[in-house]
């Protein structure tokens, strides 16, 4: 091996575009995804492609030392995002294999079988990474609960929309209370997502006026009071419209209020042990 890759970090790297690049070629080409869940995957790959590709030409062009300014710890911010996409790409692989594989889909086992693989390269390099203990916002206690509710959320969200795509066929409108739980949650998570950007960027924090932490705080209580009223109405208008109005798939639908009541439960946890721990650093 030459130039960039002569590394073991970056050879990882490269391996984990193949692979995911190879995941979304094959999905692609499997035909065109309409379900949430397929949506989804092929966000997972193609993300899993950018990332490790971003990562590997800022520090190839020496970039990251250009980047101290804004960022306070680019070490850390690595190790961050492989395993951000360690956790995304292993719950596409999951999700794809319980969705889409059967034993007759020989593009799906293919695609299954590669999405598998760049997982275990991108644990590997995880592993690697996170033993070099970097310090820095994406490695604390805070950081990993910012970045566990936006993927739950991402799940939610997902679940949601799919549980609406399924009972297309049902000319009743969605309930109101559904819909206004799936609001909430994206607000949360555009939010969270502008929280963890704020975190990272030495810059940005320079140019608010008033502190972050007691931003976080007051956001983290917003957050439990909404998630705890979109676990209400998700769960009242939810499973009262599958028992009068089941759709067309049954169980899928039912499978995906399931996950939206379970993921909301665990994201209400998270911003709680968030708020508490915002309150003590105030």
């Amino acid at each position: 091996m030459f130039g960039p890759f002569q590394s073991c970090q970056n050879i990882l790297r490269l391996l984990e575009m193949i692979f995911s690049t190879l995941s979304l070629i094959i999905v692609i080409f499997r035909g065109r995804m309409v379900s949430p869940w397929g949506v989804w995957c092929e966000f997972v790959w193609f993300f899993c492609i950018i990332v490790p590709l971003v990562l590997l030409v800022v520090e190839a062009k020496k970039w990251n030392i250009l980047l101290v300014a804004f960022l306070p710890n680019w070490d850390d911010l690595t190790c961050g995002l492989t395993i951000l996409c360690v956790v995304m790409i292993t719950s596409a692989t999951v999700t794809f294999v319980a969705v889409f594989v059967c034993s007759h889909c020989i593009a799906s086992i293919l695609c299954f079988i590669s999405s598998l693989i760049a997982t275990v390269v991108f644990l590997v390099d995880a592993v690697k990474q996170k033993m070099k203990c970097p310090s820095g916002y994406m490695s604390s206690l805070r950081g990993i609960l910012r970045t566990a509710q936006a993927f739950v959320a991402c799940i939610i969200i997902t679940a949601a929309l799919d549980h609406f795509v399924i009972g297309i066929g049902n000319q009743k409108p969605r309930p109101i209370g559904m819909i206004l739980s799936t609001i909430v949650f994206f607000v949360c998570l555009l939010v969270t997502v502008f929280i963890i950007v704020l975190n990272l960027l030495k810059l940005l924090q320079c140019l608010l006026s008033f502190g972050l932490s007691r931003m976080e705080f007051v956001f983290d209580i917003l957050a439990v009071v909404l998630y705890l009223l979109a676990v209400i109405l998700w769960g009242v208008f939810g499973y009262k419209r599958y028992q009068y109005n089941p759709y067309s798939c049954d169980k899928c639908s039912y499978e995906d209020l399931n996950t939206v009541t379970i993921g909301a439960i665990i994201n209400l946890v998270l911003y709680t042990v968030d708020l508490v721990l915002a309150f003590k650093s105030c």
